[in-house]
């Protein structure tokens, strides 16, 4: 049964760029798309997500902060979020991390990063 992806970011290109990505590397899954960190929070919420693919920097909520409250809806961290951002300082990450994030891919990537980071968690 395919797994259900959450793709969040304020720029239909990039999510059309992560939903590419993802199928060129062969994975079966149904995408959810969102605009920002409050609609992608709200489908969360709805259920049913296997996995979170988010930017960081979007109006109306930014990443880190949905991170934050996708961890109160999910305290064992069952379902792993991973940022795709250019914020890629050390302490950034760091910050991301410890909000709940499970892995890191700073933009732009390359689909070979890209399945690498997504590979530990799809398979």
């Amino acid at each position: 049964m395919p797994k259900t992806v959450l793709v969040v970011d304020d720029s239909a290109m990039m999510r059309k760029i992560v939903i590419k990505n993802l199928k060129d590397c062969g994975y079966d899954v149904n995408v959810v798309e969102a605009g920002d960190g409050k609609e992608g929070l709200d489908k969360f919420a709805a259920g049913g997500v296997d996995l979170v693919l988010s930017d960081w920097n979007m109006p109306n909520m930014d990443g880190l902060s949905m991170v934050r409250e996708i961890r109160k809806l999910d305290p064992e961290k069952k379902v792993p979020i991973i940022m795709i951002t250019t914020e890629g300082s050390a302490d950034k990450v760091k910050d991301a991390v410890l909000a709940g994030a499970s892995n890191y891919l700073a933009k732009p990537f390359t689909p070979e990063r890209f399945k690498e980071k997504l590979s530990k968690i799809l398979g």
